[in-house]
């Protein structure tokens, strides 16, 4: 009998989810008290916020709760806390690889400087990745917002910290802001320093958004990339180079991108030979997490549970895990398969 396999007990990597995006809707509001933080309604009312991102307006909305809920985040036991709780999720999803984002710029002002805040940062995610047995590597991604010099000092010290836990290099916030090829000179220095390049693209931009990650960037893997769904050629594209897009169908939806999950179009990347690795990307946010993602495509896409084992190996595969650990999950999603009802 089809579809009737606990979507948490297959092993997957979790490829997309932002370092705040990431906390537990409870430890915000204990840091918020903490720390005499007020938190707006849509942050402390027990639901996720109602979002539309697809103007200004709300995409200022969501940046700004985003914000409020990283001014929450000041010490390094509070890091701490933040990554050995998202571990632990990740744990509980059936994950076993996980690959957090985070701009350590944005943390700088609280923790003593840029440098004292990435330190912490891959303190926190070592520490974690030991307690909960959850391999756990840092993208760290510049903001699209900012200007590419800073974008280049991020890079630089991406690469400085690779043997320390960074393995990736991205490019946040708002895609429809600023051009791409003005961040050319920070990828390439990622690049050469032996980074994985997965900038943002595809979700509130069009498919050109996702071209451009690719032409001017080399991109290895695409946050988002959704959007490519639009343009034949371009999924062409990706299916040949074999561009791993990291899809998040909840935050498609939550910020309008599409107007409800059977909307987002999951299927038409799978059937180009697209692969993709699904993502929670700020559970905080938008209320789900990453084995929600499976059901997502189970329920709204009717994806089998070969279908969904698939799209496990796939993220797998889009990662940057060791060989070992590779293949202990790869395993892992066959046993799945394998097993019968659980």
């Amino acid at each position: 009998m089809e579809n009737v396999r606990d979507v948490r007990l297959l092993p997957k990597a979790h490829l997309h989810l932002h370092f705040t995006g990431s906390m537990r809707p409870a430890t915000l509001l204990e840091l918020a008290d903490k720390y005499g933080v007020h938190l707006p309604e849509a942050l402390s009312g027990g639901e996720p916020p109602s979002l539309r991102a697809t103007d200004e307006r709300g995409w200022f909305r969501f940046q700004r709760l985003y914000d409020i809920a990283r001014s929450c985040l000041r010490s390094p036991e509070d890091i701490q806390r933040l990554v050995f709780e998202a571990a632990e999720e990740d744990v509980r999803d059936g994950s076993g690889w996980l690959e957090i984002q985070v701009d350590p710029t944005s943390y700088a002002p609280r923790l003593g400087g840029l440098i004292p805040a990435i330190e912490i940062i891959l303190d926190a995610v070592e520490r974690a990745s030991r307690d909960t047995g959850l391999g756990i590597r840092v993208l760290v991604a510049a903001n699209r917002m900012k200007h590419p010099l800073d974008a280049r000092t991020l890079a630089r010290l991406a690469v400085r910290y690779a043997d320390r836990g960074v393995v990736g290099f991205g490019l946040s916030n708002d895609e429809r802001r600023g051009l791409a090829r003005d961040f050319d000179r920070a990828f390439q220095i990622a690049r050469e320093g032996g980074l994985l390049a997965a900038p943002h693209g595809g979700e509130l931009a069009g498919p050109g958004s996702v071209r451009d990650c690719l032409d001017d960037l080399h991109a290895g893997r695409v946050g988002h990339g959704v959007r490519a769904a639009e343009d034949p050629r371009l999924l062409r594209k990706l299916a040949t180079r074999g561009v791993t897009c990291e899809v998040c169908p909840s935050s498609n939806v939550a910020l309008g991108v599409y107007e409800k999950p059977s909307d987002v179009p999951l299927r038409t990347l799978y059937e180009a030979g697209v692969p993709m690795a699904l993502g929670a990307d700020d559970p905080l946010l938008f209320g789900s997490r990453l084995a929600a993602q499976y059901e997502l495509a189970r329920e709204h896409h009717a994806f089998t549970d070969e279908e969904l084992a698939e799209l496990a190996r796939q993220s797998v595969r889009g990662s940057v895990a060791p060989a070992d650990v590779r293949g202990r999950m790869l395993a892992g999603i066959d046993a799945w398969v394998g097993g019968g009802a659980a």
